[in-house]
């Protein structure tokens, strides 16, 4: 298969896709009726020429047997008078009626079979037309059912979808809630033991030990003065100047 061929039948394909996405149906459906529908009417406007040219036929057919049976009449009346040329002239006219009255017959004929295969054509067309008529709605009404059944599973299926995550959501909410509160029930043990008191103020913890450490340095360099200062034993003590 040539390259040109592939890109035909990829575009037919895809517009054969497009052209299915965008059919609806039950406007086919309606569309084929209708087509259907103007045929009929056209059989039956058939139907009605061919019996208007029946009758027709049959008006001038009675038109030529009234006129044949009045030139007979006449033949027999110039017999009646002794006019025998008359009689003669009044048949030879009746004689000539008869050809147009035998194509009549067979026209006659020729349309009444006419008559009779449209009107058995109209007929099984009709009910073929009616059949027609009731499955294209029972069609319809199923096709508009399983549409109706299509859109309502697909909100569904995206209300779904949308619960899911609404749901991974709430649960990732009460698992940080419950961290949370976890976090702050530690938090408030700690605070009340005061294990968070140096923690939360390093530079203060070492203050506060420096100065700890320096005042007792302080302390024992005045008591190791204080000490010097004693009398050795055995001396009296030192008066107190006023």
């Amino acid at each position: 298969m040539g390259l040109m061929q592939r890109f035909s039948m990829i575009f037919k394909a895809k517009a054969t896709k497009a052209i299915d996405r965008l059919e609806d149906p039950r406007e086919t459906l309606d569309y084929g009726y209708q087509r259907q529908m103007e045929m009929l009417q056209k059989v039956k406007r058939g139907l009605l020429d061919v019996a208007t040219s029946r009758k027709r036929l049959e008006m001038q057919g009675e038109q030529l047997q009234a006129k044949a049976a009045k030139l007979h009449e006449q033949a027999q009346r110039a017999m009646e008078a002794g006019r025998e040329d008359l009689a003669r002239e009044a048949l030879t006219r009746r004689a000539a009626v008869e050809p147009e009255l035998e194509a009549l017959r067979t026209q006659h004929a020729q349309l009444q079979a006419e008559e009779a295969k449209l009107t058995e054509a109209s007929r099984r067309f009709s009910a073929h037309l009616e059949a027609f008529r009731t499955r294209k709605e029972t069609i319809k009404a199923t096709y508009t059912a399983a549409e109706a059944q299509t859109k309502i599973g697909e909100a569904l299926s995206g209300i779904s979808g949308e619960m899911g995550d609404i749901g991974l959501a709430v649960q990732r909410a009460e698992d940080k809630t419950a961290s949370m509160q976890a976090r702050a029930g530690a938090i408030d043990e700690l605070l009340a033991s005061g294990a968070l008191d140096d923690l939360s103020a390093p530079g203060d913890r070492l203050e506060a030990e420096l100065g700890h450490a320096i005042a007792a340095s302080q302390i024992d360099a005045e008591l190791a003065r204080m000490k010097a200062e004693l009398p050795s034993a055995g001396e009296p003590p030192k008066q107190l100047e006023s």
